[in-house]
C-alpha cells in the first residue's frame, strides 16, 4: 500500500535537499515525480524548490484553495506519475492533507511531505498538525542548536539577533529571520526581554 510520509524538522536540516535527492532517484530510474511547492514561498522564484547547497528543480506551485487530488489527476493524465513530493508542507491546509492521503489510497502513489513541525511561537502549523495525525510514517530530520543539542524549535529573530515573540504565523525567510534551537534555548529566547521592555533607568 502506498504511504503518506511526513518528514519534519526545524529549519536548515536539509529537508529540500532530501526532497530533491528523492525526486532525482525516481527520475534516474525512469519514473516521473510531481514536486509541489506553496506559491507563497517565492524566495527562489515561483514554481521552484531550491536547496541551500545549490541544487534545485522546477515544481508546481499551489495555494490554499487548490484541490491537490484534482491537481494530481490533471498531471497524471499528461504522464504517469510514480511519486508526489511536497516542499514546505507546513503550509498545507487540513483539507489538502486529506487530498494527499487520497492520492495514496485511491491511486496507490506514495506522497512525501517535507516541512516544519512548529512555528516561531512553538505552535503547530495547520498542515503539520494534520500530517502528524494522518501520515502513515513520521520521520524526524535532525539538525543542531548552536549549543550542540538537537534543534527541535525555531526562533524568529530581527536584524540584531533579538527574538521576535509576536506577529503573523507565516513570514517567509531564511537564516536572516530564523534560528533553529533546542527546546532549552527556545524557552530562554522567548523569555528574553527586548530593549523596549526594559525598565527606564536614571
Amino acid at each position: 500500500m502506498a504511504k503518506l510520509y511526513f518528514y519534519y524538522s526545524a529549519m536548515n536540516a536539509g529537508k529540500s535537499t532530501i526532497l530533491l535527492q528523492s525526486s532525482y532517484n525516481y527520475r534516474e530510474r525512469g519514473m516521473n515525480t510531481l514536486i509541489l511547492s506553496p506559491e507563497i514561498d517565492k524566495r527562489f522564484g515561483e514554481g521552484k524548490v531550491a536547496s541551500r547547497i545549490g541544487i534545485s528543480a522546477d515544481s508546481v506551485a499551489f495555494n490554499t484553495s487548490d484541490n491537490l487530488l484534482s491537481l494530481f489527476d490533471r498531471h497524471s493524465n499528461e504522464a504517469a506519475l510514480h511519486c508526489v513530493l511536497v516542499d514546505e508542507a507546513q503550509f498545507l491546509t487540513r483539507g489538502q492533507v486529506r487530498q494527499l492521503s487520497d492520492v495514496c489510497d485511491l491511486h496507490g502513489i506514495p506522497v512525501m511531505a517535507y516541512g516544519l513541525r512548529t512555528d516561531f511561537q512553538g505552535n503547530l502549523f495547520e498542515g503539520s498538525e494534520a500530517l502528524l495525525a494522518w501520515a502513515d510514517s513520521l520521520v524526524e530530520i535532525k539538525t543542531i542548536c548552536h549549543c550542540g543539542r538537537k534543534a527541535t524549535m525555531v526562533l524568529r529573530i530581527d536584524a540584531k539577533g533579538n527574538t521576535i515573540k509576536d506577529g503573523s504565523q507565516v513570514q517567509i525567510g531564511g537564516n536572516d529571520r530564523y534560528a533553529s534551537v533546542c527546546r532549552r534555548h527556545f524557552k530562554e529566547g522567548m523569555a528574553q526581554r527586548s530593549d523596549d521592555e526594559l525598565p527606564f533607568l536614571d
